[in-house]
């Protein structure tokens, strides 16, 4: 199970650091995406990091805001949002990819940017 935490109301400008945490998995083997549904649209890949070497890949939208890490000895992959902007309001979430297991999704949480 994947469980995501620290969305929140922010003003623009500001920062956030959103969670994603492994119950009864591992995610040191997983690769960890965060993706996010705006109302009304369909849901989009925000930023990634593989398994292995840990390399990030991130959305043109938030290149040079956004920063992906992980801690696999607390099992959990972080999103560090800065300059948040009222377009990055959504819900976002977190998903597993497992070779041999397949995809696991967390229940999103929700991001909201406005004065």
């Amino acid at each position: 199970q994947l469980v995501e935490s620290g969305g929140g109301l922010v003003q623009p400008g500001g920062s956030l650091r959103l969670s994603c945490a492994a119950s009864g998995l591992t995610l040191d083997y997983a690769a960890i995406g965060w993706f996010r549904q705006a109302p009304g649209k369909e849901r989009d890949g925000v930023s990634c990091i593989s398994a292995v070497r840990s390399r990030a890949y991130y959305a043109d939208s938030v290149k040079g805001r956004f920063t992906i890490s992980r801690d696999n000895a607390k099992n959990t992959v972080y999103l560090q949002m800065n300059s948040l902007k009222p377009e990055d309001t959504a819900v976002y979430y977190c998903k597993g990819s497992y070779l041999d297991l397949g995809d696991y999704w967390g229940k999103g949480t929700m991001v909201t940017v406005s004065s």
